[in-house]
């Protein structure tokens, strides 16, 4: 296993930086596609979130494989590479394990410890098995790193050391408005992070909330399950003029608030006496609200680069240095997983050459002793069987305890010289990916 992360995120790129990468899932299935059809990746997951894109992949060459992953990238996103190599980081082998973990925890979001991104990282793992993209290797990374992921939610209080990006979005509004019971609030979008916004939203307690998005059947569930009001998209100027807060995450490819709409829904709040400012929470990538509204007399407006700033000055504290203590124990464990599964298709291979041998034996002695009766015979075979399992049995396992100890040792390769195995044999009880469409 040649574990290889290669991306950007809030820590290393602004946000519009990670704007300019944004890809559709349509677009990370193409990229996945992509580089396991190349010389020097065998499986890749792209993964995309509101702050992150990154490519894990299992490397056939190092160096290669970082090449394709920045090729493909380019060719999807179309953005130069040079714009992009500041705030690329690469993870390899360990590191990359305990990133992945870490991110799969919540670690490396913005909001430390959210729980959202156990979602995106299964997401973006049933896509790549979706388009064949996924083979041993990081399926057995993904599965492991969203088992530590929920370990760290129930065996920690990380839960409890990390704010939402939601929650501190409307710390800011409170703190503008000073206090959310009177404001009107506004909620575009209806998807899964609008709707957990618009939960957030509805546990404040605001005076009054709507619920606005282009397909109305969707708004009106969401709606539904919050006692909220629904407005029309096609009255998106008015519904924005009567609101004090507009949270917004569309997932638009454009900006869905403009400054001319937002400066006509701020003359009538004026022309109607509000004298109050109105804030717009931007939970969106690429941005919902063009970023010149900020400028704006009365509008405030906190997109996800000021909420980041916010908490990245937040410790978690001890509910964090439980959570690296736990992903530090999970990397080990993991590492002597993998290494003594790197022997795995070995040891089948070996197993499957002892079995054969013990076939063709049974047919000679069938041959020179075609009288033996037919319970004689089975005893026989039992016998031999018995006698290859027992001779097999220490090696075998012993082989594995060395791998997955020892990092410097290649006792497959040890194994396949000293059975003369043929590495054909041993590829075909390996596992690799279907490159060629949905598995």
């Amino acid at each position: 296993m040649s574990l290889v992360v290669i991306g950007l995120s809030h820590r290393t790129a602004p946000l519009d930086v990670l704007e300019s990468v944004v890809l559709t899932p349509a677009q990370a299935d193409a990229v996945g596609r992509a580089l396991v059809c190349g010389d020097h990746v065998r499986e890749a997951v792209v993964v995309g979130t509101c702050n992150r894109l990154e490519v894990y992949a299992e490397a056939a060459t190092f160096h290669g494989a970082i090449d394709e992953v920045v090729a493909a990238l380019r060719e999807a996103v179309g953005v130069d590479v040079a714009g992009l190599r500041d705030h690329l980081y690469v993870h390899y082998e360990d590191r990359a394990i305990a990133h992945t973990f870490s991110v799969a925890c919540g670690l490396e979001s913005m909001a430390v410890g959210e729980p959202q991104i156990l979602g995106q990282l299964r997401t973006a793992l049933d896509r790549a098995r979706g388009v064949g993209t996924v083979g041993t290797s990081l399926n057995l990374l993904f599965q492991q790193a969203l088992r530590v992921g929920k370990r760290a939610h129930s065996e920690t209080g990380l839960d409890r050391a990390g704010a939402s990006l939601v929650g501190e979005g409307l710390d800011v509004a409170a703190e503008v408005l000073g206090g959310l019971s009177d404001a009107r609030v506004l909620v575009l979008g209806a998807g899964s992070m609008s709707a957990l916004a618009a939960t957030t939203v509805a546990r404040r307690g605001p005076a009054h909330l709507d619920i606005v998005n282009r397909t109305r059947g969707k708004a009106e569930r969401l709606a539904a399950s919050l006692d909220a009001g629904v407005r029309e998209w096609d009255d998106l100027p008015a519904a924005l003029a009567d609101a004090d807060v507009v949270v917004t995450c569309t997932g638009a490819v454009g900006h869905v608030v403009s400054t001319d709409l937002a400066g006509a829904g701020l003359a009538a709040r004026r022309a109607e006496g509000v004298r109050g400012p109105q804030v717009y929470v931007d939970l969106a990538l690429p941005r919902d609200v063009d970023p010149p509204v900020a400028a704006l007399p009365g509008a405030h407006v906190i997109d996800l680069e000021a909420i980041g700033a916010r908490l990245s000055t937040r410790d978690g504290g001890s509910a964090v240095a439980a959570v690296r203590d736990l992903v530090t124990a999970e990397v080990a464990a993991f590492l002597v997983t993998a290494r003594a599964q790197q022997v795995a298709p070995t040891v089948a291979a070996l197993r499957s050459r002892a079995a054969a041998v013990v076939g063709d034996e049974l047919d000679r002695l069938d041959r020179r002793l075609p009288e033996l009766d037919p319970a004689s015979r089975e005893e026989v075979s039992r016998a031999v069987r018995r006698i290859v399992d027992k001779l097999l049995h220490t090696p075998t396992v012993r082989v594995k305890e060395l791998a997955g100890r020892d990092q410097t040792g290649d006792y497959a390769q040890v194994l396949r010289e000293l059975f003369d195995l043929d590495s054909r044999d041993v590829a075909a009880v390996s596992t690799p990916p279907n490159r060629g469409g949905t598995t």
